[in-house]
């Protein structure tokens, strides 16, 4: 028994009854240990969303979106999933801190009447999974297929409600941890289940050491080792939670086993792939069986599966992280790449000899290339101003305290021409920038000296015919946009700066109401209503 904890655990959970049992055990293994919890129940879109089937609403991690969002907003300290609903990618910040000892593995079917049906030419399933589906209709392609959604209580209620339905299909761990598994239910051990299906996941801010520390006390390593190889897979084949891939990995007399199969989504093209390694000599499994399904055809059955209907529609002129994907609403299907490139000069050492009164900084780029080129005692600047709250905080952390920032180089160039001392000021600039600030400082009698810290490079890329939007944050991606693609998009800009230049050359252009990616991301969510 570890040593009595101060600090208490926050977990944070979907609010339906299997997560809330999962989040239960966790507590419990964790309070055995000595460690303080408690547990914060937070609704997530998958809960909410009960009239399409999971595939339909084109969101992977819809049941994490919630609980990733509350980690990094600091609401809660760890999350506790159900390891087969998370994303093969974890949103920037947040990593896998522990996967509790595996329950039951397999899918299960509990029907209404008798099991008759199974041999019957014509019977009607209900299940939401799309690999559930295609499994089923492999196997017995004369029957139907039907939607169901909601937690394991109403799925349960539905299916008698139902009087042309003769079964579902269910997790075997899920039924039977909430204690509601009929006595006849059959566990389908021919349907090979979802990666990292009937295991349970923590999740926790990867710079919170000392959280995941304590999750590393209460991890099974054999499980972790099942469920890294499965989801592995599952990534390997670019398939989203919600695609008709099944993946199974165990370990037996030191030998890891592993089954996997990718299915159209009717079921009448099936490739299964598996493979034996020596514990310890398993490392490329993942990589072995998705290369095998991929090529006998399992990348067309891919493509197949994303259909039309998820081409993309918005671009973005800078790369998102997974965090901010997964912001975005159903309708909108976004690809994103950095559109400028940045490499920062050498600033040389007598430009900075001795203290420098005012300093402008209105790029993060510009405070990296300083700090790259000296530590914070080196730079002597007396007043910093800055422009956007980020560089604010990125100047604070790694240089001194900020005068005074404002939301673009227009307003900063106002504010100093009203309220600054001294009448010259120090510049850290790109090659490439505009002309608004040194301007107005001139215009008013502030000499400006421009120190070029580094240079911005275009580096666009042509979008897709379907793109009807793009998503702009700064004036060069603008330029850099046009150098290889038309005018004929709704811009999404943020900040007036990149407005303005992208009002030079579309017709439609929105700015967004706060100067930040998420701000820009609620304007293309209010225009995709």
């Amino acid at each position: 028994m570890k040593s009595h904890q101060e600090r208490i655990i926050r977990i944070g959970t979907r609010d339906s009854e299997l997560a809330l049992w999962q989040a239960n055990t966790v507590k419990q293994q964790l309070e055995n240990l000595g460690h303080k919890t408690v547990i914060v129940p937070i609704k997530s879109r998958g809960d909410i969303v009960l009239d399409k089937p999971l595939y339909q609403l084109g969101i992977t991690g819809i049941f994490t979106r919630a609980l990733d969002l509350s980690m990094l907003n600091k609401d809660i300290d760890i999350a506790v999933h159900s390891s087969k609903d998370v994303p093969t990618i974890f949103p920037k910040g947040i990593v896998q801190a522990a996967v509790i000892k595996r329950g039951n593995v397999n899918d299960t079917l509990v029907f209404k009447n008798n099991e008759e049906f199974l041999s019957a030419k014509h019977a009607v399933i209900a299940t939401g999974s799309l690999r559930r589906k295609a499994q089923w209709l492999n196997r017995y392609p004369t029957h139907t297929i039907v939607d169901i959604r909601g937690n394991v209580i109403s799925r349960m209620q539905k299916l008698q409600d139902n009087e042309d339905w003769n079964a579902t299909i269910f997790a075997a761990a899920g039924i039977g941890r909430i204690g509601v598994r009929p006595e006849d239910a059959i566990n389908l051990d021919w349907m090979i289940p979802a990666p990292a299906q009937g295991a349970i996941m923590v999740t926790a801010p990867a710079d919170d050491e000392e959280v995941l520390a304590i999750c590393r006390e209460i991890n099974h390593e054999e499980t972790e080792i099942c469920v890294g190889i499965e989801r592995e897979f599952l990534n390997k084949l670019e398939g989203g939670c919600t695609a008709p891939i099944g993946a199974l990995a165990y370990i037996k007399n030191e030998e890891v086993n592993f089954k996997g199969v990718l299915l159209s989504g009717d079921g009448s093209k099936r490739i299964d792939v598996t493979r034996v390694k020596k514990l310890g000599e398993h490392h490329d499994i993942a990589q072995y069986c998705a290369d095998f399904v991929i090529e006998r055809g399992g990348k067309r059955l891919m493509d197949s599966i994303r259909g039309v209907a998820k081409r993309t529609n918005v671009y973005s002129t800078k790369s998102l992280t997974e965090t901010q994907r997964l912001l975005f609403k159903d309708k909108v299907h976004v690809e994103s790449a950095d559109f400028i490139k940045f490499s920062l000069n050498r600033i040389p050492a007598r430009l900075l000899k001795n203290q420098i009164e005012n300093v402008i900084i209105t790029s993060k780029n510009a405070v990296e290339s300083l700090i790259t080129n000296y530590s914070a005692t080196e730079l002597q600047f007396k007043n910093i101003y800055c422009v956007g709250r980020r560089t604010k905080r990125l100047v604070e952390q790694k240089i001194g305290k900020v005068a005074h920032v404002e939301n673009s180089a227009k307003k900063l160039a106002d504010y100093l021409v009203e309220f600054m001392e001294g009448t010259e000021v120090t510049y850290f600039c790109s090659d490439l920038r505009l002309d608004d600030l040194p301007n107005i400082l001139e215009e008013n009698h502030i000499k400006v000296n421009e120190i070029e810290a580094y240079q911005t490079k275009f580096d666009g890329i042509k979008v897709i015919d379907s793109v009807e939007s793009v998503m702009f944050f700064s004036p060069s991606a603008v330029n850099s946009f046009l150098q290889i693609n038309n005018t004929d998009v709704i811009a999404f800009c943020l900040g007036e700066s990149t407005a303005n230049e992208a009002k030079k050359h579309f017709k439609d252009v929105r700015v967004a109401k706060m100067p930040s990616v998420e701000s820009v991301i609620e304007l293309v969510n209010e225009h995709y209503v």
